[in-house]
């Protein structure tokens, strides 16, 4: 039912679907894990999957709130322009494809802080790794955990900020138990049955939502249009992006944040070590893009069907906002049930995909700056689990925290930033590594530092912290860059930061032998 309070569906159903599924995977995550004593278990799952297997579990990774929530909320408010999110997304995997997958499983071991300092100076790039994957796996997390507050909210009828705190809280902790528990491998299988179970119900929702329309997309369209705020518009472009130069804009910066930042996500880069050899990456990302583009078809008919099942003007009145344009569909066409279901897929999305993130950040901790920076040659295997799993521990709380504090925020968007983070410090970086001999590490600081702190400063200074009416702090107005996400301006500016570190560098000259050793390498596997 959905009462005046915004209580949709059934709360206790909802619970109990969830529950079930938390009790089912910490079933599996025990029995598959062994005890991860070694780092090659615990960061890499002995790099034993299939790519069969590893595309599916990247799929489940990447998939996140802001896809399953975030983007079919954008579809059903914004149109056309939302669906430009799930064209970003999935266009993305070519330039992981094309030029990342392949070389960085040769050539890295754990992190993507291997493959960075392989021909460098060790201790400055792995610090500057590391701080680049804590910094984007936390924005990343907190999209997770907002999109988790607006469920919450919808779901289960806690529509107090204390209530969604708590279970906010909740979803932190036994994502912390996952990465604990299952290390890598555990991680591994939560996010296959995850992104089976997405895949499955997206798939199911849009085939109910089209026999309700005898199976006509331009009947599905008109319903859509005529129950909108927007009308025709919503069919159309720049409904949300091409209404000023400054939106046309923002929207070629959210695309290029959106393209070239997948293939530098630090937790998307780590599952490539789970696979033994580079064939089986590149068959890891051919299956990701398989099961990738099933879903993302899916999301437009399920944005425009809740456009035309439930209304724009329902979907922003409710407690989730734009987040919460799916479950409300479900609610619409398969009642109760199908809600329940909906509600299970959605929290195990997030705790997949926060699980991937916290395994990433703690690896990258404990084995680019305890094991190679604080101890270099002092420590063994036992003991860098030991510190990542503390590790995890803290990222999980502050993720919590982080969580809290963005609840209410749209979880595309938020990713959307996390994207642009990743793609202003990482894949400068990673290109130069891969593809220029002369690349030496003065470049890697100057592309990763500058690359990072201009995206900062340009987030904070932007309408996304202050100045609108969705702005994360309210009452006052800073913002001196216009647009809401920064990857126009951070992306280009890490590649000439990486480029003039590199050349006015006059006593940093790159190694043509370890280069050499490198390219072979990432070419061949050889000694990988």
């Amino acid at each position: 039912m959905i009462t005046a309070t915004g209580i949709t569906g059934s709360p206790a159903l909802n619970t109990m679907v969830f529950a079930a599924f938390v009790v089912i995977t910490l079933f599996v995550v025990y029995r598959v894990s062994n005890r991860n004593s070694s780092t090659t278990d615990y960061y890499a799952a002995g790099s034993a999957f299939t790519g069969s297997q590893n595309g599916i579990a990247i799929t489940g990774d990447y998939l996140s709130a802001a896809s399953f929530l975030g983007i079919a909320g954008a579809i059903a408010v914004h149109g056309y322009d939302g669906f430009l999110y799930s064209i970003g997304f999935l266009v993305a995997w070519l330039v992981a494809l094309l030029l990342v997958a392949e070389l960085v499983r040769n050539t890295g071991r754990f992190t993507m802080g291997d493959v960075l300092a392989y021909r460098m100076r060790q201790r400055p790039v792995r610090a500057a790794a590391a701080t680049s994957t804590l910094v984007i796996s936390l924005f990343y997390m907190l999209a997770q955990m907002a999109g988790a507050g607006g469920l919450v909210a919808l779901l289960l009828g806690v529509h107090d900020k204390g209530g969604q705190a708590l279970v906010i809280s909740g979803v932190g902790l036994i994502m912390i138990l996952y990465v604990l528990v299952g290390g890598m491998k555990g991680t591994t299988w939560v996010q296959i049955i995850k992104a089976a179970m997405l895949v499955l119900c997206v798939v199911l929702m849009t085939v109910f939502l089209l026999g309700k329309f005898g199976f006509s997309i331009s009947s599905l369209l008109d319903e859509a249009a005529h129950n909108s705020a927007k009308g025709e518009r919503l069919l159309e472009p720049g409904g949300q992006y091409g209404k000023t130069p400054i939106g046309k804009l923002d929207f070629i910066s959210l695309s290029l944040a959106l393209i070239l930042g997948a293939a530098a996500l630090p937790h998307v880069l780590m599952r490539f070590y789970t696979v033994p050899n580079a064939r089986e990456a590149r068959r890891s990302v051919v299956w990701a893009v398989f099961a990738m583009s099933v879903f993302y078809a899916a999301t437009l008919v399920i944005g425009y069907g809740a456009s035309a099942l439930v209304g724009s003007e329902r979907i922003l009145a409710s407690t989730g906002r734009e987040n919460s344009a799916a479950p409300l569909l479900a609610f619409e066409i398969g009642g109760t049930v199908l809600l329940g279901v909906v509600a299970a897929v959605a929290f195990a999305t997030i705790l997949a995909v926060v699980a991937g993130l916290t395994i990433t950040a703690s690896a990258s901790f404990a084995h680019d700056v305890y094991a190679n920076i604080f101890r270099p040659g002092r420590t063994d295997s036992a003991q860098e689990v030991r510190v990542a799993r503390r590790t995890a521990v803290i990222i999980g709380g502050l993720s919590i925290i982080g969580g809290i504090l963005a609840n209410g925020q749209n979880v595309a968007f938020l990713v959307a930033l996390a994207f642009a983070f990743a793609a202003s410090a990482n894949l400068s970086t990673l290109l130069y590594s891969l593809f220029w001999k002369r690349f030496n590490t003065s470049g890697t600081l100057w592309a990763m530092y500058g690359g990072l702190s201009c995206c900062l400063v340009l987030v904070l200074f932007s309408p996304l912290v202050s100045g609108a009416p969705s702005s994360m702090v309210h009452g006052v107005d800073f913002h001196l860059f216009p647009l809401t996400n920064p990857g126009i301006i951070s992306i280009p500016f890490s590649f000439l930061c990486g480029y003039l570190g590199t050349v006015l560098s006059k006593t940093d000259r790159a190694d043509p032998a370890k280069q050499a050793e490198m390219e072979v390498r990432s070419l061949t596997g050889i000694g990988a």
